[in-house]
């Protein structure tokens, strides 16, 4: 695991996990909306499949982070280099956590009920309106926490 805390690649001081974690939730809107258009062209297997996996490697990149995070010392350790005042720092972090907390929590619910909602074949269909409401609003949620999730990182190795 030393590869971890060795100098990132973003040419910043955070380490090489901060920079990969950085660059996959940078460009995750990108992804998920990739696999929206996919629902839009009616290639519905295919949304599936792209959405959990996208969501399953979510999961996995959100573990990893939390593992790099705890074994580096947390948010104070991470801060200590920083030119930002902390009070700034810390409730930027905070509104982070809460809104990815939000969008973990709809994404997980929109996964859910749609793959069970199109396993009996009700998406497409009778479901199809409520679907599409969860799914924007986990849509709008990604996005949120990936442009907070690259504040935090601005904060605390760029600034």
């Amino acid at each position: 695991m030393e590869y971890m805390f060795k100098h990132g690649f973003l040419g910043t001081t955070a380490p090489f996990f901060m920079d990969m974690v950085t660059l996959i939730v940078a460009f995750l809107p990108l992804l998920v909306y990739g696999a929206i258009i996919l629902a839009k062209k009616k290639m519905f297997r295919l949304h599936v499949l792209v959405q959990n996996l996208l969501y399953i490697f979510a999961i996995i990149v959100v573990a990893y982070f939390e593992f790099g995070v705890r074994i580096g010392g947390g948010f104070d350790a991470f801060m200590s280099e920083s030119d930002v005042a902390y009070t700034y720092a810390f409730i930027v972090l905070i509104i982070h956590i809460i809104i990815a907390t939000i969008m973990l929590f709809y994404w997980s619910m929109t996964i859910v009920t749609g793959n069970i909602h199109f396993k009996k074949g009700y998406i497409p269909g009778i479901y199809s309106k409520h679907h599409k409401a969860m799914a924007l609003k986990t849509f709008l949620g990604v996005i949120l926490t990936s442009f907070t999730g690259v504040w935090v990182y601005l904060l605390l190795f760029v600034f």
